[in-house]
């Protein structure tokens, strides 16, 4: 967890580097995460659900054996929905490491508490609703590398 956070911030030092000052232009502000004009309480309620649907249909699609294959596809369009439709109530965060690093540069803390809580009860509203569904978490079973979970993927396939 440490690392996301230590990463994240010296992923907006990069970007800083190689963008330059408009990265710290006021409209870009680092790609600060705050709530957006509708107020805290959408934000809040916003990265919930965004947080909460990402992980349900992460959870269901790899685990279903004729969707699993697509899994990280899906999980990248719903990202982009989100930055593109949702992004205006709350700022798209989905990871409190990813709001601190921005944050830490543009030395905006508005409402973090959000950004920590939300996502955090949306992923596990989510995984509790699933519970007991799950085969497995890994976005990828199609590439060589060893899953890190208790996987029962294979069993999955072998329906």
């Amino acid at each position: 967890m440490l690392g996301q956070f230590v990463r994240g911030l010296a992923g907006v030092l990069v970007a800083s580097l190689l963008v330059g000052p408009a990265l710290a232009d006021g409209t870009v502000n680092y790609a600060a995460t705050v709530p957006g004009t509708p107020g805290p309480w959408v934000a809040l309620l916003a990265e919930f659900l965004i947080s909460g649907a990402l992980m349900f249909t992460i959870l269901t699609v790899s685990n279903s054996p004729g969707l699993a294959r697509w899994t990280p596809f899906i999980a990248a369009t719903l990202i982009a929905l989100y930055i593109t439709f949702e992004a205006p109530l709350s700022g798209m965060s989905m990871n409190p490491a990813r709001t601190v690093a921005s944050a830490a540069w543009a030395q905006t803390w508005t409402a973090l508490w959000i950004y920590f809580a939300a996502p955090l009860a949306g992923m596990l509203t989510a995984a509790a609703i699933f519970r007991g569904r799950v085969h497995c978490a890994k976005l990828d079973h199609t590439n060589q590398e060893p899953c890190i979970f208790h996987c029962k993927f294979g069993e999955l396939n072998a329906r």
